[in-house]
């Protein structure tokens, strides 16, 4: 009789393994096999167990395998890596899973082999196909979370999610311990319940600061004061994405050139320095009339609305040269100057830093990396089935992983900690969305990310042959239909792509969705601890007004101004646990899991790894012996997506 090897790969998260009943039947093109109990009483994790199958009837070409799990004891879930298949003959067909099988369940798998759908020819196949995505589309389902937001899954909390998306149990731990463990190395939670608390001095920050050794932190604690460090900051902080060249001095800030003469270096008048490119601004008008943290009646907390002129100098330096710190200009909204008294020019600049805070965790770094990857990532799941090359290759899968649980984490912060908790983040998320426009998620094309973009176009050839079977992709289309339609709310009025027609435009489409989900992550996300550490330089919240005159102001009202002991407590601990890394961390071009079978696909993966060891090692070289190394965007600190 015809006999099959099957191999059973369990995974080696917590809790893979099993002790429910695990049954395994064959679906060839001449008939079906029997179901088999594989009767090794537990699954550990990590192991891998083979058993022979063997049945009847020759069952021809194996196009499917069906797996049902049934309880035992208690449900008890089983997360599935892959299973090969021996045929009689001695051919080895591999059956990637890598997803969890939850309750009383049954899944279907199909060979590690891409295809599209019109690849598939045979009945069983199609019908494998759409019965995937139809059950899928039950499971994802947008959900409208606040009116003006992008649509997110339809989940009130994380249990409500997906097995398959929920957070793995280790990282969901690891995010806690991290910030337990900023808590004791920091030796800072004597000071967790000082709220109302003031620092007695800038140096009394100290006392929850140094604990941890770190090269840019250190430099910024003894740098920060300093113009040449707070110009630095727009341009490779963990917020480098605000900063615009002035083709045009603002009209509500009415800055001349005899208020700034002094830090103009090519004796021409400011309006010869704009014309030349070398005023920048940044302006923070998104903050103006947010409303304000009022969730602890007995500290009050105050935002301002910055505009910062900015100048590059003849060494080739970016400084400030005045800021202005509310919208409206008038007597009482005076421009700050470097001239200015030493503690009204300091004071302003930490507003503006404080203003940089709120916008990079809420837009930079929540609404443009985590929430646009989630759109992305549910319009996956609901439209292209497991075996579409896209779905296999782009690594979505894993992206919806951990936006939930980190901002379940990080409520003590936005509550607690930030002066726009407790509703100011929200309208902050509603007005920028005017500005999410498909064009601002495309790199520039000067600095292209590269090694994404021949990757992307790589494994676009390997699998559509010409433009037509782009467009032809229906299952492509509703991908891009969804996430136009479904995903955001203002699609037509921002530019999201309705369909996609060309081979050049789908891989542009994918490297958008890559690069959001990783590089642009890191690059605002793991420098948070080096800039925002030291609390002066990125207070997350203000507790007095902005002033309205100059001359007044003394270190100890600045002091009196910063967050408070508790305060900054609750923001360091949630600053040094989102910038580490997790103990299994998958960083951009390593894919342990094979979802791949075919040489292309595997030979352009080999490549796209090798292209980024060299950019590595590149940006290795340019931070030797630097004082402020830029290490960011290096893919050895990139991780493969948002959530991992």
């Amino acid at each position: 009789l015809p006999s099959y090897t099957v191999t059973v790969a369990t995974g080696s998260q917590w809790f893979a393994g099993t002790d429910d009943y695990i049954y395994l039947s064959l679906v060839g093109s001449a008939g079906c096999s029997e179901k088999h109990l594989l009767d090794k009483p537990f699954y550990n994790d990590s192991s891998v167990d083979s058993y022979n199958v063997i049945v009847d009837d020759e069952l021809g070409d194996i196009q499917l395998i069906r797996i049902e799990k049934r309880k035992y004891w208690f449900h008890d879930d089983w997360y599935l890596k892959y299973i090969t298949l021996k045929t009689p003959c001695g051919n080895y067909i591999e059956f990637p899973c890598y997803r969890w099988i939850s309750g009383e369940s049954e899944i279907v798998l199909r060979d590690g082999r891409a295809k599209l759908a019109c690849d598939d020819q045979i009945h069983i196949l199609k019908q494998h196909r759409r019965k995937e995505l139809e059950t899928r589309q039950k499971q994802y389902r947008w959900m409208e979370w606040t009116p003006g937001f992008p649509l997110s899954i339809d989940a009130k909390c994380h249990k409500d999610l997906p097995r398959d998306i929920q957070f793995d149990s280790e990282k969901g731990v690891d995010f806690v311990l991290n910030y337990s463990k900023a808590m004791e190395n920091l030796f800072i939670n004597r000071f967790m319940h000082m709220f109302q608390s003031s620092w007695s001095n800038f140096a009394d920050f100290e006392k929850i600061f140094v604990r941890i050794s770190n090269t840019i932190s250190e430099q910024v604690m003894n740098h920060w004061q300093e113009d040449l460090m707070f110009g630095y900051q727009f341009l490779n902080g963990c917020n480098p994405v605000l900063i615009q060249r002035c083709t045009k001095l603002p009209v509500n800030l009415p800055v001349t050139t005899e208020m700034v003469e002094c830090s103009l270096e090519r004796q021409l008048t400011l309006e010869q320095e704009v014309e030349l490119g070398n005023i920048f601004v940044v302006d923070f008008k998104l903050l103006d009339g947010i409303d304000v943290n009022k969730t602890d009646p007995c500290t009050l907390q105050f935002l301002a609305a910055p505009i910062c002129l900015l100048y590059k100098n003849l060494a080739n330096k970016i400084v400030p040269i005045a800021i202005q710190l509310n919208q409206v200009p008038g007597d009482e909204n005076p421009i700050f100057l470097p001239s200015d008294a030493k503690y009204d020019w300091l004071l302003a600049k930490i507003w503006v830093r404080s203003s940089d805070f709120h916008i990079h965790q809420t837009i930079t770094h929540l609404l443009r990396t985590h929430l646009v990857s989630e759109v992305f990532g549910i319009a996956m799941y609901r439209q292209l089935p497991a075996v579409h090359p896209i779905s296999r290759y782009s690594k979505l899968l894993p992206y919806l992983r951990g936006t939930q649980p980190r901002l379940t984490a990080l409520s003590p912060l936005l509550l607690k900690a930030n002066a726009t908790g407790g509703g100011g983040h929200v309208q902050l998320v509603q007005k920028s969305m005017q500005d999410l426009t498909y064009s601002s998620l495309c790199f520039p094309e000067a600095i292209k990310a590269r090694a994404i973009r021949a990757f992307t176009a790589e494994v676009v050839d390997i699998y559509y042959g010409s433009d037509q079977v782009v467009e032809e992709d229906q299952e492509l289309q509703d991908f891009v239909r969804d996430v136009y339609v479904y995903g955001n709310a203002h699609g037509s009025a921002l530019g999201f792509p309705k369909s996609i027609k060309t081979k050049e435009k789908l891989s542009e489409y994918l490297t958008v969705v890559i690069f959001t989900a990783s590089a642009q992550h890191a690059a605002v996300n793991f420098g948070q601890y080096d800039w925002c550490s030291w609390i002066p330089n990125a207070p997350p919240t203000m507790r007095a007004p902005p002033p309205t005159v100059k001359g007044v102001v003394t270190i100890e009202q600045i002091v009196d101004m910063l967050p408070d002991r508790g305060r900054s407590c609750w923001h360091l601990g949630a600053v040094w646990a989102l910038s580490q890394f997790q103990d299994n961390e998958l960083f951009l071009g390593m894919y342990p899991e094979e979802h791949f079978i075919e040489t292309p696909v595997k030979e352009a993966m080999a490549l796209f790894r090798k292209n980024l060891d060299t950019i590595v090692s590149v940006i290795a070289e340019r931070n030797k012996n630097k004082k402020l190394p830029y290490y960011y965007l290096s893919p050895d600190r990139i991780p493969n997506s948002v959530a991992i």
